[in-house]
């Protein structure tokens, strides 16, 4: 039976100019930490970017996410200092040629960006038996992940700047913020207006990292599989190409 509720929306793209701002959100969004600006964000603003949060995917529509909102600098300090002891220990796990540049990177805005921003799971907020969990049960973190994803290009489209700090002891985070078993901290980001996004990741930037080439990611019908598929290899490649030189959102879509 079709309801008002569950009438399905029409079934079309987008318009190009809307198109073209989804894609954009996507190529130009970064990991933000050393670009935030002190200026307050609006409740307005806000609001949006926790409604499209709100507005993930979840296993089950289980719904499992909460957001705890910092603003209290004595509170993010307390954060900060867990940073500090978990980058000391994080730095040296690397091997002792990567230490000293790791050591320089900066990677976490806490003290300067205006909202710290904790997302959390719940895994019981649908009872013990949810569908699409029966089997995976890590569904529910993974459905958080979405939101959090969801936050950080809605974050691209209004101009903020979003940083996700994991360097962080979850259970001493826990205890900090006085969440409760069995919640479980998911994601710790840094939130606010920035000077500007850098035009490649910043770890790419440094040397630490190269994006992938999309060949090295993609199989098809079985892992490792390519045979037949030369022409949308072809393609990915050259859409590649056309985002490392800035042409893909003039020129593809």
């Amino acid at each position: 039976m079709v309801t008002p509720d569950n009438a399905l929306l029409p079934a079309e793209p987008l318009s190009p100019a809307e198109r073209e701002g989804v894609y954009r959100a996507i190529l130009t969004r970064r990991d933000v930490r050393g670009q935030f600006r002190p200026d307050p964000v609006p409740d307005a603003v806000l609001s949006r970017v926790l409604i499209a949060a709100h507005h993930a995917p979840s296993v089950g529509f289980m719904q499992p996410w909460s957001f705890l909102l910092l603003r209290d600098a004595a509170v993010k300090r307390r954060v900060h200092d867990l940073f500090l002891t978990a980058n000391a220990e994080a730095a040296a796990m690397f091997p002792a040629e990567q230490q000293a540049l790791y050591r320089s990177l900066k990677l976490e805005g806490i003290m300067e960006a205006p909202i710290n921003l904790c997302v959390t799971c719940d895994p019981d907020r649908a009872g013990p038996v949810v569908i699409g969990r029966t089997h995976i049960r890590e569904m529910d973190e993974y459905s958080t992940v979405c939101a959090v994803q969801n936050l950080w290009l809605a974050a691209r489209a209004e101009g903020l700047g979003v940083g996700w700090v994991s360097i962080l002891d979850r259970d001493a985070l826990r205890r900090t913020l006085g969440i409760p078993e069995p919640i479980v901290p998911v994601a710790y980001l840094c939130l606010g207006w920035v000077e500007g996004y850098h035009r490649q990741p910043e770890l790419a930037a440094a040397g630490w990292r190269q994006r992938l080439p999309v060949e090295q990611v993609l199989h098809f019908d079985r892992w490792g599989g390519g045979e037949g598929a030369a022409t949308l290899l072809d393609r990915v490649r050259d859409d590649a190409q056309a985002v490392a030189e800035g042409r893909f959102l003039d020129e593809r879509l």
